[in-house]
């Protein structure tokens, strides 16, 4: 039998603001976060046509991105809308906008850290 929680507490769940945490970044071991969590981060990103972004690697973390809407490539390897690219650890992302684009990334384990920028 199905029983809602929300209609025995007012502290049913728990509303956060995307403005409010830190590059799109809302779950994850960092603060500000919606929920807190060391085996994974979530982020939503909207990233500008022609922004430019840092060259960087993880040596932990493993990035599964989902391009929503836009176009744009990795390392010259071309990405699309409803594409999903994985960007394991130690490999490069050098990632050029060629139109505004949105993503979600959910990156495991969250390890406070992990970028490292190449020059």
């Amino acid at each position: 039998m199905y029983r809602s929680l929300a209609t025995n507490s007012k502290n049913f769940m728990k509303i956060s603001k995307i403005a409010k945490m830190k590059g799109g970044w809302f779950i994850g071991d960092f603060e500000p976060t919606a929920f807190h969590s060391k085996d994974f981060e979530v982020s939503y990103k909207v990233h500008k046509k022609g922004e430019k972004w840092d060259t960087h690697t993880h040596k932990v973390a493993t990035e599964i991105n989902l391009l929503i809407e836009g176009r744009m490539e990795n390392c010259g390897v071309p990405i699309k809308s409803g594409d999903i690219f994985i960007v394991y650890p130690n490999e490069k992302m050098e990632p050029i906008f060629h139109e505004d684009c949105k993503i979600i990334c959910v990156k495991t384990p969250s390890v406070k850290g992990d970028k490292h920028i190449i020059p």
